[in-house]
């Protein structure tokens, strides 16, 4: 009986770190980190002909650019500034060894401040969302610096980098949005929580009425 019951906490205890590994309470190994991109090929206005940055002779420069576009998540706007509004583009194709895998076009004169345009067809075929996000206010001066012909921005964060000035639409500030974002994730949490507390209780339930069973 004793045995039988150990097995019975054995299996009740695998299930339930089963259900946490499944509601994400409890982390899987990490990864292995992915190897940093070989390079970066940059074509546009002002260029004859591309700007190949490679990893192994130009590791700062390929780093600067790789952070103009790492940040950008799923969600973009679907609609950008006028076509008259964006100013130069300058087109950045990622690549693996010689591979292009990802390609972004930056507009670091843009009115209202850079943007960045991710096409949905991308150069490795991966499927991809098409969308407009604000670039980072260092974008003109990262170009310049790794071989752009762009004029000086001076006045990067007083000034802003898009056009000569930082002009935020207010729906892209919305507290409101923030907090109802906010609300959701705490939601979420909780109900995490009830459903591990409702399987534990359930499991602990099982185990005593088998005891109560074998016992009589």
């Amino acid at each position: 009986m004793v045995r039988t019951v150990r097995r019975v906490l054995a299996a009740v205890a695998a299930a339930l770190a089963a259900g946490a590994l499944s509601l994400g309470l409890v982390s899987p190994a990490k990864a292995a980190p992915k190897p940093p991109p070989a390079g970066v090929d940059i074509t546009g206005e002002g260029l004859d002909e591309p700007l190949r940055l490679r990893a192994n002779v130009h590791p700062a420069e390929v780093v600067a650019i790789i952070d103009q576009v790492n940040f950008l998540g799923r969600t973009a706007q679907t609609t950008g500034p006028r076509k008259t509004d964006l100013g130069p583009k300058y087109t950045v194709v990622v690549l693996s060894g010689e591979t292009p895998k990802q390609r972004y076009d930056l507009y670091p004169k843009a009115i209202g401040g850079p943007r960045v345009y991710r096409p949905a067809k991308q150069p490795d075929s991966r499927k991809t969302t098409a969308g407009w996000f604000f670039g980072r206010l260092s974008m003109s001066e990262t170009l310049r610096t790794v071989g752009v012909p762009l004029e000086r921005q001076l006045d990067t964060v007083s000034g802003g980098v898009g056009g000569g000035q930082r002009v935020i639409p207010e729906d892209a500030i919305n507290p409101a949005r923030d907090i109802d974002e906010a609300l959701a994730e705490l939601q979420r949490l909780l109900l995490l929580n009830v459903a591990v507390v409702v399987t534990i209780t359930s499991g602990l339930a099982g185990i005593a009425l088998l005891i109560r069973r074998r016992t009589r």
